[in-house]
């Protein structure tokens, strides 16, 4: 986005990419389905970025969920919204819209080059390791674009913040986003591995979503999980109500039935419709099973005793990165004058469903058009 608008401008530009391929994190992004942005009333859209609405507010309206499914269409890609409010190109992949985007960026004349590995400063050029050997660039301006500290195998590995702390740049502590927790199963979970557990409401703190998640073989993962990830960072406990269409009442009621010659899991499975997913779940965090009576209760809030969130390289996203104290109201760094920061090595999070993907793109525009009136003006 940041090289486009560069471009745009008329504006020689020089992309640095350190995987042999470029948009691995986008592609990955899309490997279930390209969720670009979200189709809900603006406001509550910028209110899911939190802490980081009020930074984010202008860059969203300059470039928010409608402009996003507009950019995707002149990029030949239509778009959908499903019923959950999420939009996504038509042919669902990431593929078709990061070639038809690359070649319109070849068009503008961008140099684009792989396996190009920045290593940090050599005096005040850029150095990067090449499959040609180390470079040194001296550019009149730079847009970093960095990501985060997860999926390194992507290209995020957040290495970057050493360079940029040693230059003076206020940094805020990585931490895991949008990111399954970690259990110690018993053996009896194994068979269970790669199971939904739907449909289920979770709540962690003042958190609470109606969602799904999925039984791994490390923990929990999945979207609802993700959704109550950040309170359980906090430090939150973690509930879930295995029931959310049933009542305390009428679960009561239909555990009270005679179980006849049924175990008690048995008589859950017939009474409840319990799937073997969610009933072994409750075996797992509820054992040993309590009297009938008192099942309910653990039905509508299971407590998971689960060991924390899993490492941050497995999140699809981290909060933490260059804080905003550190950059101008053009993404500029303050301790750096020329070096601009933007996208998700910007310390903001947001749940998933389109919103960060949305505020990557709408940072790298705005890095990219203020840091062209820049150069044009000097």
């Amino acid at each position: 986005m940041a090289a486009e608008e560069l471009a745009r401008a008329g504006i020689k530009v020089l992309v640095a990419d350190a995987k042999p391929s470029v948009g691995r994190k986008f592609l990955m992004a899309g490997k279930s389905g390209l969720n670009l942005t979200r189709d809900e009333p603006f406001e509550s859209f910028v209110n899911a970025y939190t802490e980081a609405a009020t930074h984010l507010r202008p860059m969203l309206e300059n470039f928010g969920p409608e402009q996003v499914k507009s950019w995707a269409r002149d990029l030949d890609q239509e778009v959908f919204t499903g019923s959950s409010g999420r939009v996504f190109p038509q042919k669902m992949k990431a593929s078709p819209l990061l070639r038809s985007w690359l070649t319109r960026l070849g068009g503008l004349g961008v140099d684009l080059r792989t396996r190009w590995r920045w290593t940090g400063w050599l005096g005040t050029a850029f150095q990067f390791e090449t499959p040609n050997g180390n470079v040194a660039v001296t550019p009149k301006l730079t847009i970093l674009a960095l990501g985060g500290a997860s999926w390194a195998r992507l290209g995020s590995d957040g290495a970057w913040a050493t360079w940029l702390a040693d230059k003076g740049v206020d940094l805020s502590p990585f931490a895991p986003a949008n990111v399954g927790v970690a259990l110690d199963w018993s053996d009896h979970m194994r068979r269970h591995f790669g199971a939904p557990l739907k449909p289920i409401q979770l709540t962690a703190g003042a958190t609470t979503t109606r969602g799904e998640c999925v039984i791994s073989k490390h923990g929990l993962e999945g979207g609802g999980i993700y959704a109550i990830s950040r309170a359980v960072r906090d430090g939150a406990d973690l509930t879930i109500d295995l029931l959310p269409d049933l009542t305390h009442d009428q679960i009561a009621q239909r555990v009270a039935k005679p179980r006849g010659k049924n175990t008690g899991s048995n008589h859950l499975r017939k009474t409840l419709k319990l799937d073997p997913a969610r009933l072994a779940l409750l075996l797992e965090c509820a054992h040993p099973l309590p009297d009938m009576s008192a099942l309910p209760d653990k039905l509508k809030s299971l407590s998971i005793r689960h060991a924390g969130l899993r490492p941050l390289d497995e999140a699809i996203s981290t909060a933490g990165g260059v804080a905003w104290s550190a950059l101008d109201d053009n993404l500029q760094l303050k301790a750096i004058p020329t070096v601009y920061a933007t996208g998700e090595m910007l310390d903001w999070e947001a749940p998933t469903g389109g919103y960060l993907l949305t505020a990557c793109l709408a940072t790298g525009k705005h890095s990219g058009q203020n840091a062209a009136r820049s150069l044009l003006s000097s």
